[in-house]
């Protein structure tokens, strides 16, 4: 028979020394919680208690066993003991509580930011704005401003210059440059072309000016370029269709 070591000997006798302490402690709880005033005893539910009773006893069992194996059969019994005690509830439930959270500390209060609005109100009513802002600026234009309709006119006299209406200018001045099928066809189709390939080349979602460079860039260049070409038809264009400065020839130029 070999001989128990001196170090598993003293933990033998200090799990039985502490064995039998925590055995006396529930008498002496119990004897306390019966000289305790009725009022605390009530904030504790009954299934509470009968559980933290039923877990202390099955600990005080674990460690007796702990202390009565000695030798080789430590290691088992302190396994034994190291397995979680199961409590059971009402109704024979096993429960387990863990922690009680409040509810106001797992609520977000913050509201997250998004980047998208609804057509309505949000758009049409500014839509609605606008409309309703640009017809009375046509109205108020229409008092002060007159435009009267102009004679019949005359198939045996050619006005000079025979200009065409303001939005049509631009191609009549590239007609003066280019042949007609490079200045009403290629030109306009290559700006038309690149305003739709505008969306497709940059794709950058921001809505702030200084992101989106290149579009903005693209979509001015293309409305400077057609303004300046109306501008010289309108007021530098005259008889002949030649150019002329308006403040020597006067204007040939109608609305």
């Amino acid at each position: 028979m070999t001989e128990i070591p001196e170090h598993l000997r003293k933990r033998a006798e200090a799990a039985r020394e502490k064995a039998a302490e925590q055995a006396a402690a529930p008498a002496e709880e119990a004897a306390a919680e019966a000289a305790a005033p009725s009022g605390e005893a009530s904030r504790i539910p009954a299934h509470l208690l009968e559980r933290a009773k039923s877990a202390k006893s099955k600990g005080a069992a674990a460690e007796t066993a702990v202390a009565t194996a000695g030798g080789g059969g430590v290691a088992t019994a302190v396994a034994t003991a190291a397995a979680p005690p199961l409590a059971t509830g009402p109704g024979g439930h096993t429960q387990r509580l863990l922690t009680v959270v409040k509810a106001g500390s797992i609520q977000d209060l913050k509201s997250v930011p998004v980047d998208k609005v609804h057509t309505w109100p949000h758009l049409l009513a500014v839509e609605f704005v606008a409309s309703l802002l640009m017809f009375a600026f046509v109205m108020i234009f229409s008092i002060f401003m007159n435009a009267p309709l102009l004679a019949l006119a005359n198939i045996n006299s050619t006005p000079n210059p025979s200009k065409a209406p303001w939005y049509f200018l631009g191609l009549q001045e590239l007609l003066t440059m280019f042949h007609p099928m490079v200045a009403g066809v290629t030109i306009p189709g290559m700006g038309i072309f690149l305003l739709i390939l505008a969306p497709y080349i940059d794709r950058n979602p921001s809505n702030k000016p200084e992101d989106r460079k290149f579009a903005i860039s693209l979509f001015t260049v293309q409305l400077m370029f057609w303004a300046v070409l109306v501008i010289i038809g309108s007021f530098f264009r005259g008889p002949g269709f030649n150019f002329v400065a308006p403040w020597t020839a006067g204007l040939f130029f109608e609305l």
